[in-house]
């Protein structure tokens, strides 16, 4: 999703267009990696010194809430990335070390309903987690050329 398309939706459900929801979707829409809400008051804080992590949160399960960013757990913390452009199904690996996130194109719930007939599955949710070549090799996350999905 674009930054547009997040105003756009947040004006589609009355939400105002405030200077602090905007700067932090021009942070999800210019960063492909999960954050928590620690990340983005960090990277804020020298534009919004004031902004509280409340207020983040809040603004966060807002925009969670309307499809514009997803959420995950992370190490026990909750982060968010801007919600994937792409249609149809998939599922992600995510870095557990910087984030960065693989879009993968399969989805075990074929074999998972096989493990149980007569059962309704109403919705899954299927991530893995691991480290990227960078991090898993010790080089430096922010390598130019890298494979970091933008959404």
């Amino acid at each position: 999703m674009t930054f547009e398309e997040a105003i756009r939706r947040l004006r589609e459900q009355g939400l105002k267009r405030t200077p602090s929801r905007e700067s932090i979707l021009r942070l999800f829409a210019s960063d492909g990696r999960y954050l928590s809400a620690s990340d983005v008051r960090e990277a804020l804080a020298y534009e919004h010194p004031a902004m509280s992590l409340d207020t983040i949160y809040r603004n966060l399960s807002s925009f969670a809430g309307l499809d514009i960013l997803e959420e995950t757990e992370l190490g026990g913390e909750r982060k968010f990335r801007m919600h994937c452009d792409r249609d149809g199904h998939h599922h992600h690996f995510i870095c557990m070390a910087c984030g960065r996130t693989e879009e993968l194109d399969l989805c075990p719930m074929d074999q998972v309903s096989a493990l149980l007939p007569g059962s309704v599955i109403e919705d899954h949710k299927f991530e893995v987690y691991g480290r990227c070549p960078a991090c898993s090799t010790g080089a430096d996350a922010e390598l130019p050329g890298s494979t970091q999905e933008k959404a």
